[in-house]
C-alpha cells in the first residue's frame, strides 16, 4: 500500500513538472503561429500524462 502511495505521488508530481517543462520547451521552439494553443495543448494532453506514468513506475519500483 504504501509503494502504491509513492507511486500515485509520484503520477501527480510527474505530471505537473512534465506539464510545466514542456510548456515553456514547445512554447519557445515550436515553429508554428499559434505557439500557445499548440503548447497548452500538447504539453496537457501528451507531455503531461506521459510525465504521469514514467514518475507513476518511478515511485511504484522505488
Amino acid at each position: 500500500m504504501k509503494r502504491l502511495g509513492r507511486g500515485l505521488l509520484g503520477a501527480l508530481v510527474g505530471f505537473v513538472l512534465s506539464t510545466l517543462i514542456s510548456l515553456v520547451l514547445v512554447a519557445h521552439y515550436s515553429p508554428r503561429q499559434d505557439r500557445e494553443l499548440e503548447a497548452a495543448m500538447t504539453s496537457v494532453f501528451f507531455y503531461g500524462p506521459v510525465g504521469a506514468g514514467l514518475a507513476f513506475l518511478v515511485g511504484l519500483l522505488w
